[in-house]
């Protein structure tokens, strides 16, 4: 696959987020925290029961001008997704986050998760009106490099925040993207 055969969709609201495609996004997640992906369950293996919960707060809170999903599609099929969201706090309104980005163990390295952060970054300041995005990962993982090649800088670290097992702690690295 190329990006060219690739679809990208946006959701702003619940009701744009129909019973198959979120099923086909819970099904995503499980997949990728269970290929040992760092998107939000840090203990798999998890199943449906454990991820549509999740879905459903993110999904129940989308509002255009306060969280977007972004959904890449492949012949129809969830390859990927991600999810923006904005505070509306006035001191910090003007940056928004980037969360849960995955894409589906078998799709990688295709372009897909490249495809998703360019979008992300078009739709956050073209649409969202935002001046930066943040976004934390998972240290040990090669994710400082992977969005290094799309323009975000470690602009911090949290020693040994993530508790991944008795002997495994990572550094949760807080990451930039200014400007947009």
């Amino acid at each position: 696959m190329t990006t060219d055969s690739l679809r990208l969709r946006q959701a702003t609201a619940a009701t744009d987020v129909e019973p198959a495609l979120r099923r086909a996004l819970v099904d995503c997640w499980v997949d990728v925290t269970n290929a040992g992906g760092a998107a939000g369950f840090p203990f798999p293996p998890i199943d449906a029961q454990h991820a549509a919960p999740a879905l459903d707060a993110i999904v129940d809170g989308l509002g255009a001008r306060t969280s977007r999903l972004l959904v890449a599609l492949d012949g129809g099929r969830v390859a990927g997704w991600l999810n923006i969201r904005r505070d509306t706090l006035p001191l910090v309104a003007h940056w928004g986050t980037v969360h849960h980005v995955q894409t589906r163990p078998e799709a990688r390295g295709r372009g897909i998760g490249g495809a998703l952060m360019a979008a992300a970054r078009r739709i956050a300041r073209d649409e969202m009106g935002l001046e930066q995005l943040r976004l934390a990962v998972r240290g040990g993982a090669g994710l400082e490099t992977f969005y290094g090649r799309f323009g975000w800088r470690e602009v911090g670290r949290w020693p040994a925040a993530l508790r991944l097992s008795p002997t495994d702690d990572r550094d949760e690295v807080l990451m930039l993207l200014n400007p947009l």
